[in-house]
This record gives C-alpha cells, structure tokens and sequence, in this order.
C-alpha cells in the first residue's frame, strides 16, 4: 500500500519525503499559493499526485467547473471526480455529468463509492468498479455505526465497519481486482494492520492526516499486541491546521513510523526524518 499524509506547511516537505506520493486539498489552491507551489515542485519532481475534491473538508464537493479547471493545471496522476456525501444517485449523476464534460481530462478518475445502506453502497462499488480507473472507499459511512452500535466510539465502529465492507465485497466476489482501490482517510490507525496478505493486494493507495495532526497534538500512537494505534480520535481536521506552527514534530514523526509499521515494516528513524 502506498501512503500519503496531509501535513501543515511548516512540515509538509519533511512529510513528503517519509510518504509514497502526495494528497492535495483542491479547495485550498485557491487559498493559499505556498500550498498550490508545494504541488508544483511535486509534480516537478515526478511525484505521483491525487488532487482531492475536498468533499470532507467542505461538507459538498468543490465546484465541478473549478475543480476541472485546477486539474487542467496542475496535472495531477489522479483525481477525484466530484461525489456527494452517501448519496448513491447523487454520486453517480455526478459522475456521468463529468465524463459528458471531461472524459478526455488527463489523469486518472477515481469514483468514491457512496451510499446509505449496505445494497446502496454495494451497488455505488459496483458501478465505480466498471466505470473509474480507480475506486476509492470512504471511512466513515454512517450505516458502519448501525451494524457495530455496540463499540466504544463510532471511530471503532467504523474501522470494523469499512474491514466489513471489504470483506464482504470479496466474498461476494464483487472486486475488480483488475483496478487499484483507494482508502480514503481512516478513524483509527490500527486498521491499516488488518489488511494483511494476498486478499487485499487490490488495495493500492491510502492517505490520510491522522499520524500527523495527533503528533501536533503531542498525542503518540500507543502499541497494543505489536499494532500502533489510538483508543480515541481528535476530531480537528487538518485543513484547519495548514498554517500553525508545529511543535511536537517529533510525535508526528514518531506516529508516521508506526502507522508504516501496521502497514509493512517500519521506517527509518525519527532522528533521521527530523535531519
């Protein structure tokens, strides 16, 4: 699985290096020009780049028209095409809607999968999984809260809500494994660390900012049966944070480790990140 985190300015060049490729907020290009630049110079650089919808951020997706306009400029590897928050027909009319407009748009599309029950959320994979090039899974359904009720946060509920859902669409044989998946954010890191062996090898890409934004919080990730993880989750959400100073560089540094750690093996050292 390859990882990005989304980190404030005073460290995302820092966190660049310790990731496999880069997640862009379109919402903030417009916003802030430093953070539009960092892109550039990735892109540059050959970085592999999503630019993000910042449906998450904004409660609705960016602009259509705008979002197609920035991704004609900066040429990201990939993008998200325009959902609506678990709305299956919302999304998928969204989708038809951009491809009317800008199937010839360079870059990979990535379709989200939506929806509010279990039938509507396998039938919006279904769609995306014979009309995206990508296919990308959100952490936070609320239908994950109906089937795990019993949990200690709804953090927990939907980290075993979305291992679930994966599950099952692998034991329906719902999968195409012919296409790379996406893990949009997550609750709890610890779920990264169920995703072991050949039957999630269709799981390409991850990103997420929680390492990140805990670390600034001066909260580490704490070890329980040899996977990193948390009991509880800040609910802050990074964008909120582009421009704050960081001062426990160290934790952030420390808890990107260890998420790596759920995932394969551990990286380097906090020392050498911080050199």
């Amino acid at each position: 699985m390859r990882v990005a985190h989304e980190a404030p300015l005073g460290i995302i060049k820092q966190v660049s290096k310790v990731t496999d490729y880069d997640y862009a907020l379109v919402h903030l290009f417009e916003e802030n020009r430093t953070y539009y630049n960092h892109f550039i110079d990735a892109k540059k650089a050959g970085r592999y780049i999503i630019l993000d919808n910042s449906i998450f951020e904004l409660g609705t997706a960016f602009d259509a028209d705008d979002f197609a306009a920035w991704c004609k400029q900066l040429k990201p590897s990939a993008y998200i095409v325009p959902d609506v928050l678990e709305d299956i027909n919302g999304t998928i009319a969204n989708w038809n809607s951009w491809m009317s407009k800008y199937e010839d748009l360079k870059g990979s599309k990535i379709g989200v999968v939506q929806g509010k029950t279990e039938q509507e959320i396998v039938d919006c994979y279904k769609f995306m999984a014979s009309e995206a090039d990508i296919i990308a899974i959100s952490f936070d359904y609320s239908w994950f809260e109906e089937i795990y009720p019993d949990e200690p946060t709804k953090y927990h509920s939907w980290m075993k809500g979305r291992k679930h859902l994966i599950d099952l669409l692998i034991k329906e044989k719902a999968i195409n494994y012919n296409k790379p998946h996406h893990l949009l954010g997550c609750g709890l890191p610890q779920e990264f660390a169920l995703y072991k062996g050949k039957d999630y090898d269709f799981i390409d890409t991850i990103d997420t900012s929680n390492p990140v934004i805990h670390g600034m919080m001066g909260i580490d990730y704490v070890e329980t049966d040899g996977v990193f993880g948390l009991e509880d989750k800040e609910s802050v959400k990074l964008f909120e944070l582009m421009e704050e100073p960081v001062e426990n560089a160290a934790k952030v540094f420390y808890n990107i480790m260890k998420f790596r750690a759920n995932i394969d093996e551990e990286m380097g050292s906090v020392v050498q990140q911080l050199g």
